[in-house]
């Protein structure tokens, strides 16, 4: 099993929403994303990639809890963040929150 990553608030700089093949559903999510972090007056990008294809710089990983795997395989040193649902899932509000408040955004199991 590998280490939880944890990123400081201050260091995230990129936010990668990161689904399976790139439409539909979670195109979507990543937009409600970029709204609420907008919304939260945080300096921070948010993009959408098919986890196979996100930048090796990506400080978050957001996806589906069936990608989660493959994106800490794969991005050993981004934080990954996993969701149930593509709207209004507590796991991204979540994230938004530890951002605006400053505090360590902690990989998810």
């Amino acid at each position: 099993m590998s280490e939880l990553v944890t990123k400081s608030a201050a260091d995230v700089k990129l936010i990668v929403f990161a689904c399976e093949a790139g439409m539909g559903s979670s195109l979507m999510g990543a937009n409600q994303l970029k709204k609420m972090v907008k919304k939260a007056k945080l300096d921070i990008e948010v993009i959408h990639s098919p986890v196979a294809q996100c930048p090796a710089h990506a400080d978050v990983i957001v996806t589906h809890k069936s990608l989660a795997a493959q994106a800490r395989a794969q991005f050993p040193d981004a934080a990954v963040i996993q969701f149930m649902m593509f709207f209004g899932d507590p796991a991204v509000k979540g994230l938004v929150k530890t951002l605006k408040e400053g505090q360590d955004v902690v990989s998810a199991l």
